[in-house]
């Protein structure tokens, strides 16, 4: 294909504003698919993804349209997954920036529009949704022309459901985004922006082409991980599979190779050829960390060996997934895996349970901290009951984000108090307009883990939305909180905290503990402790058993003797006794009220 005909362009949104549905209408009316093969959230391969209506993997598709090759890359719009999204802007010259004109611009919104900008992206402002009754052009369209500085008449008015408006768009897309540079001549080099893996093929990578060509049985190289390989099959997507003979310069398709994991061919790496090789690798390659993690564990043992096979699969095709083995005196053997996101946890822990047919017992999130012992020993841990002995430490250090809420100015009060609740700090008050505030602020990542996006939901009345990225880590005066059931520590349920916020979270936590573990026939205390001090205290009362039902009349010393037999009993009970703890106590931290 000549060079001057294609155009590579992404959708870029906040979350559920409609860039799928957009893809749609474009498949249909370039003809890349069959009006009889057509479903809604066609890009969208998971059940996962029409069930939640929202999209997890990306998905890249070709188009032919007026003699031009269109290549569009369908991004996700959560935050848990924006390095995917900065990757697939690479690829691209431009991008059609969608905004609900219902809602307005949110903060992922924003954090896409800075990532455009940074990759040097043609931006196509586009308004959708305005058949809703609830759609306010006029107040959306002052939102853009402030954020981008166009004019009025940049703006496209479409509705992506009615298929009002998308032709205008496609042929924007012709006439403002520029065709690819790149140079035939040069050695090879492109970039993955997505790997996945295939049980039956291998893993697949999804790549733009930016000098040189890739064909068919080529021997290609991965920059950052020198894993070699062989080409199988080369082509595009339309949007199934369809082989060629050769990717060349300005190309995007996709790559079937022989690797047997995505982590020889990570997002973000450059592929090159492995009998000409490119000096340089293409820039802004990153190693993607996880800073959220959770203990995994099958609901009996015996599924523990099932149980690691399925995450070994699964982080096969998820490269960000890292995972180790862990062990709980309470839950037995079980996995710790990272992740990127509460989302993507939660995504994760669907796929386990669904794919590959298991229950599972999570524990409580927390992320990663970094430790410095007295004798300049450096470590680093990812759950509380790592922590080594206080009397060793000298500083522990948590990690900090950056956050940016978006929110009608109304609300620009109780977002504030959430932020400083949080042990947050308030850096930066902005507005994009005169109903729309920006509210940038530095907090630490643990407090936000559990039900902050709730709580922020709630206070704005749904009108807020919340980016972040992680910032640096801070030392802090962090303790770890222990809590005992009937005098026996679980090291599945201790959590890192600051001091000033123990006391409140045990005595809310043994609370909650109070409410799901069952009562038992002797006396169960309840206990958070910091180290050896206990700092709140909760009694399951026992269940009582009338012995004395059965006597009548006679002396009452007959009573005592039967009652001092049942005390006994009790006691020896205590002594013996195991309690079982439910599964929803471990995940008790995220139910917070």
């Amino acid at each position: 294909m000549n060079r001057d005909k294609i155009r590579n362009f992404c959708i870029i949104a906040h979350i559920d504003h409609g860039k799928s549905t957009l893809a749609d209408r474009m498949l249909e009316i370039t003809g890349t698919v069959e009006k009889r093969q057509m479903k809604n959230q066609l890009l969208d391969r998971m059940d996962l993804e029409r069930e939640k209506g929202i999209t997890i993997k990306l998905a890249p598709v070709r188009m032919a349209y007026e003699g031009y090759e269109l290549n569009l890359i369908d991004t996700p719009g959560h935050v848990d997954f924006s390095y995917e999204v900065s990757r697939s802007l690479e690829a691209c010259e431009g991008a059609l920036l969608v905004v609900d004109a219902s809602q307005g611009i949110q903060a992922q919104t924003l954090a896409n529009v800075y990532l455009a900008l940074a990759a040097n992206l043609t931006i196509i402002p586009v308004l959708n949704k305005i058949d809703l009754p609830a759609a306010d052009v006029e107040r959306v369209s002052a939102e853009v022309i402030n954020l981008l500085g166009c004019k009025q008449e940049d703006i496209l008015m479409i509705s992506a459901k009615t298929g009002q408006g998308v032709v205008e768009v496609l042929q924007r897309v012709i006439k403002e985004v520029p065709s690819p540079v790149g140079d035939s001549d040069k050695p090879t080099r492109a970039l993955i922006f997505d790997s996945y893996y295939d049980d039956y093929r291998g893993v697949i990578l999804y790549v733009r082409v930016t000098d040189g060509a890739i064909g068919k049985t080529d021997q290609i190289k991965m920059m950052a991980t020198s894993a070699q390989g062989i080409a199988l099959e080369v082509g595009a997507l339309k949007p199934e599979m369809t082989p060629g003979t050769q990717l060349d310069a300005g190309e995007i398709g996709y790559i079937v190779t022989n690797l047997r994991s995505t982590r020889e061919a990570k997002v973000g790496d450059t592929v090159t050829l492995a009998k000409n090789p490119s000096d340089a690798p293409l820039p802004g390659y990153l190693d993607v960390k996880p800073f959220v993690y959770a203990g995994f564990f099958p609901d009996s043992n015996e599924n523990y060996q099932l149980l690691k096979e399925a995450v070994d699969k699964l982080s096969l095709s998820d490269s960000a997934l890292q995972f180790e083995p862990e062990n709980s005196p309470v839950l037995g053997f079980g996995v710790r895996i990272g992740f990127l996101g509460l989302l993507h946890m939660d995504i994760v822990k669907e796929r386990l349970e669904r794919e590959y047919d298991l229950d599972l017992v999570v524990t409580n999130p927390s992320t990663d901290y970094e430790i410095t012992l007295l004798n300049g020993e450096e470590i680093n841990i990812k759950s509380a009951a790592d922590l080594p002995d206080p009397a060793k430490i000298k500083e522990i250090r948590e990690p900090w984000i950056k956050g940016e809420v978006v929110v009608p100015k109304d609300y620009v009060g109780a977002v504030i108090q959430l932020i400083a609740g949080k042990r947050g700090l308030q850096k930066n008050l902005s507005y994009v307009d005169a109903q729309l505030a920006i509210v940038a602020f530095e907090a630490p990542l643990a407090n936000l883990l559990t039900d902050f996006y709730d709580q922020l939901k709630s206070v704005t009345s749904g009108y807020g939305s919340f980016n972040y990225e992680l910032d640096d880590y801070r030392a802090e005066d962090l303790v770890r909180v222990d809590f005992y059931v009937a005098g026996e520590r679980v090291d599945a349920l201790s959590v890192m905290v600051h001091r000033s916020e123990a006391q409140s979270l045990g005595r809310e936590t043994v609370q909650k503990l109070k409410e799901v573990i069952p009562r038992q026939n002797f006396q169960v205390a309840l206990q958070a402790a910091i180290g050896g001090r206990f700092i709140a205290r909760e009694d399951l009362s026992a269940y009582r058993k009338d012995v004395t039902t059965g006597l009548y009349g006679g002396d009452v010393s007959r009573k005592k003797k039967v009652l001092a037999k049942q005390k006994k009993g009790k006691a020896r009970m205590k002594r013996f006794g195991k309690v079982d703890i439910p599964a929803e106590a471990f995940t008790i931290m995220l139910k917070r009220d």
